[in-house]
């Protein structure tokens, strides 16, 4: 006797036409800007109707909040693969991580700006949407009070340092290396202030 399948092929056909709405709209993001998406463009581009897209999203910033949750989601993964391989030097690590950040950022301004920066007027994330992006403060800040030894004051500056060079390269050397280079500098000189140790030199 065949078993019978507990497949639910409605659910997967929609959630494939979620996922194939969401990357439409990537694409759009990245070809025009992240304010430049309309519900229009992301039907067009798929073979849709617009009001078609109502069926799997309510509005646009329904589509916006999706993309957040999906990009932290993304960076979320990365962080959790990357952390065990961290070097056991507190200044060492730090330079990891921020330079596994920085990487991620640059690597796509439209997904950084949408996780970053208040670039969509009135879009505000949903508890869902932001949940990953909350797991991976708390894993940056606890990660940094165990290494580093920092208060939420000294960690404020820390994302504020990183921000800032990602920033800087994004507006003046966008797909260059020119504030990539000053990554580990600029954490030195942070690393300076909380007095850690120098990276312990290998020996031959």
């Amino acid at each position: 006797m065949l078993g019978t399948s507990n497949r639910d092929r409605q659910a997967e056909r929609r959630e494939a036409t979620r996922v194939e709405i969401l990357e439409a709209a990537w694409e759009i993001a990245r070809d025009h800007g992240l304010a430049n998406l309309t519900l229009r463009a992301v039907a067009s581009r798929i073979g849709m109707r617009a009001p078609s897209l109502y069926s799997y999203f309510a509005s646009k910033n329904d589509i916006y909040d999706a993309m957040f949750g999906q990009s932290w989601s993304d960076y979320l993964a990365l962080v959790e693969e990357h952390e065990p391989t961290l070097p056991e030097s507190p200044r060492a690590a730090l330079k990891s991580m921020t330079h596994l950040f920085f990487d991620f950022a640059v690597a796509d301004l439209a997904r950084h700006q949408l996780m970053n920066q208040r670039t969509i007027p009135g879009f505000e994330p949903s508890p869902e949407a932001y949940a990953p992006a909350i797991a991976v403060l708390q894993r940056g800040r606890a990660l940094f009070t165990e290494r580093c030894g920092g208060d939420q004051g000294k960690f404020d500056i820390y994302t504020a340092l990183v921000g800032g060079l990602v920033d800087a390269q994004q507006a003046n050397d966008p797909g260059g290396d020119r504030w990539a280079r000053l990554i580990d500098e600029a954490v030195d000189m942070f690393a300076d202030r909380l007095g850690l140790p120098p990276t312990p030199r290998r020996t031959p």
